[in-house]
């Protein structure tokens, strides 16, 4: 029945931007496009019931494709600390759904040691255990 089926709204990396996003533009749409991604990877892992696998691969799709227009807003931004800052907030989402060997290799991508150093120690899981021996 097509009476009680709800359309999803589209998510925030979805809707197309039909103007050019400044740094700071980018920098907001990349901090709203990892919220929505963090929501969505928070409900799958609450998640349960019957079609719970099916939902679970779905919404694993779902913020992939979040971090990955995520990934390519944050190329265009020219401001290395705004860039820094909007990859930090990525590797954060990327540490949050357990997609650690993405978030190592953007780490490696930021050029301010102090923001390294400081997602570091707030994510301790990004220490490289190969590296660490």
């Amino acid at each position: 029945m097509s009476w009680f089926r709800k359309d999803r709204q589209p998510e925030v990396w979805e809707v197309a931007d039909d103007q050019p996003l400044g740094d700071i533009g980018a920098a907001h749409k990349i901090r709203d496009i990892c919220a929505s991604a963090a929501a969505i990877a928070e409900a799958m892992a609450a998640a349960g019931g019957r079609k719970a696998e099916q939902k679970r691969a779905a919404d694993t799709e779902r913020y992939r494709a979040g971090i990955k227009r995520a990934l390519e807003i944050a190329m265009q931004i020219s401001d290395d600390s705004m860039r820094d800052i909007s990859v930090s907030q990525i590797i954060r989402l990327c540490v949050k759904v357990d997609h650690l060997k993405t978030a190592r290799v953007l780490l490696r991508a930021l050029r301010s040691e102090k923001t390294r150093t400081e997602l570091i120690e707030a994510c301790p899981a990004l220490i490289d255990q190969d590296a660490a021996n």
